[in-house]
């Protein structure tokens, strides 16, 4: 199904490595609402680390812990699709203000009942619920925004500008929690995410009407059967979800951290948190490293190759635990890492989401420069979906496979699983290999 937005004319290769800053310098637009996200996503980070710190203190429940993940859930995934479908018939920028009101009255709620001293804990489950149906539709209806604001040629850059906020947010924001929890509570660690979030609102307001062009659909089911069927008649934006699933389900060995700090490379919580950081701080090197990224023109292609990389690279991961199991490394303890260990492991978690963080690059500029305007919306909820709940199936996955087998075996399997099934699926859809930055076709 070909489209015709706005394609660029002519692709030029950078010859600088370093990210490609084109889009803060051409879009004020762009430059504020990319500012306005980076810091605010900061906060909100710190809030959900502190937001687990506090339960868990109430509760000493690991349990308690994950059921805010539990709870947010399915109603992120509503909140995806409507909020796709809001994109697609209401105005962009009112819908982006209307939702982060909310997800700022969540947070001043949650710093009052730190700072009352409320410890009660379903308070925190409703407002954390709240809270992520709100960042679900920002998300969704701001990459629904981004190609009004950019012209193609500068999509890439976007979403590898994008893809660098995200691994700062990640790295920096965890941090901070850790430390204001520790030194000045809970009270102190809400109030400065409700402070940052001011940011967001400053992005927002600078944006102008963004009315949705083309045929409106109003919200409901006949509305959301419509952004179906469309996907079903657009192979290569479909082949892009089908392919990022295949890679959520088998290369996702986060839940496996627990036991590896513990049994496998030892070092206990240090080695989870190392280990668990290492992916973002690939996806961010990634993304400072990504300038030319953008001259890129079979964008099918980078997104196969990218994935397998990515297979190889978990498959590396566990064949490093594997080797541990075996005693390749010498003995471990949960108090004693094996630090020799630790550093491979975490080479190949980083080598992971380096590529995982090129596929996305490319994956959401097709979807953004492929789809017509008035069916971003409705796309890029159903992209939401796939997002949250292809990691949850990849934990499901982890979890059988660990317990029939070994701890090294998911993501040893999965990897090799990742490589194959990529390799198949995109020899079956060639059309996908021939997509075309110069010619979009979704």
């Amino acid at each position: 199904m070909s489209t015709d937005p706005e394609a660029p004319t002519e692709h030029v290769t950078r010859r600088s490595h370093l990210i490609d800053l084109s889009p803060l310098r051409e879009s004020a637009a762009f430059r504020k609402l990319w500012a306005g996200n980076a810091i605010s996503g900061i906060g909100s980070q710190m809030t959900i680390v502190a937001v687990g710190l506090h339960i868990y203190q109430l509760t000493q429940s690991t349990f308690a812990v994950s059921l805010v993940g539990a709870f947010a859930l399915v109603p992120m995934i509503f909140a995806g699709l409507y909020g796709g479908m809001l994109a697609d018939a209401f105005d962009r920028r009112l819908i982006l203000l209307l939702a982060a009101i909310v997800a700022w009255g969540s947070t001043i709620a949650l710093a009052m009942i730190a700072w009352t001293g409320v410890e009660i804990v379903w308070p925190f489950y409703l407002l954390t619920t709240l809270n992520a149906v709100a960042a679900t539709v920002m998300n969704t209806v701001r990459s629904a925004v981004l190609p009004r604001l950019l012209p193609a040629r500068l999509m890439p850059a976007a979403s590898a500008l994008t893809g660098m906020s995200i691994g700062v947010m990640v790295t920096l924001g965890p941090a901070l929690a850790g430390v204001l929890v520790a030194t000045v509570g809970f009270g102190w660690t809400y109030t400065t995410d409700v402070v940052l979030f001011l940011s967001a609102f400053a992005g927002i307001v600078s944006l102008p009407k963004l009315a949705p062009e083309g045929a409106v659909q109003r919200p409901g089911l006949a509305s959301l059967k419509y952004g179906i069927d469309f996907l079903r008649s657009a192979p290569n934006i479909r082949m892009t979800f089908i392919v990022d699933i295949v890679a959520m389900t088998f290369g996702q060995p986060r839940v496996l951290f627990p036991a590896v700090g513990a049994l496998v490379l030892g070092g206990g919580a240090v080695t989870v948190g190392v280990l668990t950081a290492a992916g973002a701080v690939g996806a961010l090197l990634c993304s400072l490293l990504s300038g030319r990224i953008g001259g890129a023109r079979w964008h099918g292609r980078a997104i196969r190759t990218s994935i397998v990389v990515y297979g190889a690279f978990i498959a590396g991961f566990g064949a490093v635990l594997l080797a541990m199991s075996l005693g390749g490394f010498g003995p471990v303890s949960p108090t004693r890492a094996n630090v020799a260990a630790i550093a491979i492991a975490s080479v190949m978690l980083a080598g992971a989401g380096a590529a995982d963080n090129v596929s996305s690059i490319f994956r959401q500029t097709m979807l953004q420069v492929a789809v017509p305007d008035n069916m971003r919306g409705r796309l890029q909820g159903v992209f939401t979906v796939v997002v949250t709940g292809g990691p949850r199936v990849g934990d499901i996955y982890v979890g059988i496979v660990a317990a029939i087998g070994a701890i090294w075996l998911p993501p040893l399997l999965g990897g090799i699983a990742i490589i194959v099934l990529i390799a198949f699926l995109t020899r079956l859809q060639q059309g996908f290999l021939r997509y075309d930055a110069l010619a979009p076709s979704a």
